[in-house]
């Protein structure tokens, strides 16, 4: 398939090839569950009954049901936002102890939020298996929407936590790696093989001193003994 110049440089971008990776469809279909999720329920998740004018939760007139879904859908909406936005300035990170600590937290808080959406799914379940339709004219449609994404929100974070896992595990660095190589370069300095020998003799500057063996000559081999003169007789 043939495509313009402009929408070819367009596919070409540095934005699209960054919206196309793994991680950051995973992380849009996350913020967009979530964003269901706690939407839904905001607007018509509380609804009033026949009888009274007082505002109940569709979800068997449990208030803490409907207040943690819409506090957890929230919340992971945001988690979603600022690790794409940590995302996009990844390649800027050049401390490998930040990024290491980057990398950690993505994967805590991954399998955090793969809990607590399966913990929201089976609450919300239970509480809308227990509710009684025909005391709510509304809110049926958006009560079913929260339970469903909630559900699918369970595989999208247990698939970024394997992500997150697997970037871990790949750009972990070895401990105490930077000590390890200057320790190595001490012990080839001190080696035999790079002390000088004879073949090749140190070459010396014009501001450097040289201490040649020469030079340290009359001051390591040992003194003579003196000579007896024969003195003539008078």
């Amino acid at each position: 398939m043939h495509l313009p110049d402009s929408l070819q440089d367009l596919a070409d971008s540095e934005a699209v090839r960054f919206l196309r990776r793994p991680k950051s469809i995973l992380r849009i279909c996350g913020g967009v569950f979530s964003l269901i999720v706690f939407s839904s329920l905001l607007t018509d998740g509380y609804q009033n009954r026949a009888e009274s004018p007082q505002l109940h939760c569709v979800l068997n007139s449990n208030h803490v049901a409907c207040s943690f879904a819409v506090g957890a859908g929230f919340l992971s909406f945001l988690s979603c936002l600022v690790f794409l936005a940590l995302d996009a300035g990844e390649s800027r990170i050049t401390g490998t102890r930040f990024k290491t600590a980057f990398q950690l937290l993505d994967f805590i808080l991954a399998v955090l939020w793969a809990g607590v959406w399966f913990v929201a799914f089976c609450f919300l379940a239970r509480q809308w298996q227990h509710s009684k339709f025909k005391h709510f004219l509304l809110g049926n449609s958006s009560a079913k929407a929260a339970i469903a994404f909630a559900f699918f929100s369970v595989p999208v974070w247990i698939f970024q936590a394997y992500l997150a896992f697997q970037d871990l595990r790949d750009e972990a660095p070895v401990p105490y790696k930077r000590s390890l190589d200057e320790g190595g370069v001490v012990l080839n300095t001190l080696s035999p093989s790079s002390t000088t020998s004879p073949a090749n003799p140190p070459t010396a500057g014009p501001n450097s001193v040289s201490y040649s063996s020469s030079a340290l000559s009359p001051y390591l081999t040992a003194s003579k003994a003196p000579r007896l003169a024969m003195m003539p007789d008078s």
